[in-house]
């Protein structure tokens, strides 16, 4: 998942580098792309806490990945799909940052990670 989530906080740096290059073509840059792209890129990066808690066998911060990436390919799913909303290349963009999110989403709710933490909080031993 670090891996995951780390590629998701690079996407996103890339994508307001890309705004920012862009920011004087009003077809390729509007508001939405300003806004979208800085939430996505400040979301990637609580993201990525949320992963450090979790390895660090924090159940707060595993729940919180579990809700949150789910709530994030949701909000991909359908800002991407408002017709006119982002120019095509943030589509594309979100396209590819909601797959990496859906690998998050697979694992984090995956019986081997849910066990981790269930144990824990049965007191339970864990595999580790």
């Amino acid at each position: 998942m670090r891996l995951l989530v780390g590629g998701y906080v690079l996407i996103s740096v890339l994508t307001l580098v890309a705004v920012y290059l862009m920011r004087d073509d009003p077809a390729l840059v509007n508001d939405a792309v300003w806004v979208r792209g800085g939430i996505v890129a400040v979301t990637s990066v609580v993201m990525l806490g949320f992963v450090a808690g979790t390895s660090r066998g924090r159940r707060r911060s595993y729940l919180r990945l579990r809700i949150a990436s789910a709530i994030m390919v949701a909000a991909v799913v359908v800002l991407a799909s408002l017709p006119g909303f982002l120019p095509v290349w943030m589509r594309i963009e979100q396209g590819v940052c909601g797959l990496v999110l859906t690998g998050v989403v697979v694992i984090a709710n995956g019986r081997h990670l849910r066990s981790l933490f269930t144990a824990e909080q049965t007191g339970a031993p864990t595999d580790e």
